[in-house]
């Protein structure tokens, strides 16, 4: 009896042996064909200028064509449900950020997709410092001077975001809680737009992606009083963070790719380091930096790991605050 199943228990082994082999051969070859790349926002938007970055230099690495498909809508759900639905072969990617990857599962009564089952997490690629600036005319120099401001009249400043639900949003609303004031949330559709608000003094203040602030500093109309990073941007030195200021807030703007789930490890893995390589090249690296970024490829673990934190951050914030999309 034995002697007739053991040809057969050989066979199955093999087989099974051979999956890893297979998977790793695969990967080697990838990309074969054309690679799409989803990004979830509008043309110019940071994922969308980042994915574009990364798409040009991997085609030229690899001799395929990446293709960027902008894919706007739902707050970024639509964009990263086009990825979530794809087929998990390598073929189909996603440059998403912290809301339709964490913060919308908060702020949306139903999802198109499960953030925790439909996607492989195979690398954050990029993040930038948020900016709390002020307009001048405030009067204010640091973050103790705007805070005793706020608590000496509650609820009469505004402060613009780029729309409701939005990091820029959740950074002043939780600047607000950890401070014990009360701000008037005004929304916006886009930074250029809550800038030029902060300009005109329709808002005071405005917790935006410090590109979007930097380039009015020399005109004196609007100061940086603090950046959201857990430590001070190599890129703004001179500027303290929330933190240093006695304000425990951390918001950040990252960004990063995903892949269908059950996309394979070995394929996952080929992308996740192909990647690493072009966005830390010197040249890729000093682009983004034009627009205060700066790249922290990283495991799938540890880009779980980031989302877990989000989650953990905003929860509170957004129950304190009742804010709600549908």
């Amino acid at each position: 009896m034995m002697k007739h199943l053991l040809p057969a228990f050989v066979f199955v082994c093999a087989a099974f042996c051979t999956v890893p082999v297979h998977a790793q051969a695969i990967a080697q070859e990838w990309p074969a064909r054309p690679v799409k790349v989803y990004v979830p926002f509008g043309p110019g938007s940071t994922p969308d200028m980042v994915a574009r970055l990364i798409a040009d230099r991997l085609a030229q690495k690899l001799g395929q064509p990446f293709v960027v498909e902008d894919k706007p809508g739902a707050s970024g759900n639509l964009g990263t449900d086009a990825v979530a639905k794809a087929e998990p072969d390598g073929y189909t990617l996603g440059i998403s950020i912290a809301g339709p990857l964490a913060i919308n599962a908060l702020l949306f009564g139903k999802l198109p997709y499960d953030p925790a089952k439909d996607f492989a997490y195979v690398t954050m690629v990029a993040t930038q410092p948020s900016a709390l600036a002020v307009n001048a005319r405030l009067g204010v120099n640091t973050v103790a001077e705007l805070v005793e401001l706020l608590k000496r009249s509650p609820g009469k400043f505004n402060f613009g975001s780029i729309g409701n639900g939005s990091v820029s949003h959740l950074a002043m609303e939780a600047i607000a809680l950890k401070s014990g004031t009360q701000i008037v949330h005004v929304p916006y559709t886009s930074s250029p737009q809550a800038m030029t608000a902060l300009l005109r003094g329709d808002v005071e203040m405005v917790c935006l992606p410090a590109i979007a602030v930097t380039p009015q500093l020399s005109s004196g109309a609007v100061k940086i009083l603090a950046v959201s990073t857990a430590a001070r941007s190599v890129l703004l030195p001179g500027i303290p963070t929330l933190r240093e200021s006695g304000i425990d807030v951390e918001a950040d703007a990252w960004n990063g790719l995903i892949a269908p789930a059950a996309t394979p490890d070995a394929i996952v893995a080929r992308i996740a380091r192909e990647v690493a390589e072009v966005i830390t090249a010197p040249d890729i690296r000093d682009k983004l930096a034009t627009q205060l970024m700066e790249p922290i490829p990283g495991t799938p673990a540890q880009f779980r790991a980031r989302i877990d934190a989000d989650l953990a951050r905003w929860a509170p914030v957004i129950r304190a605050a009742n804010i709600r999309v549908n």
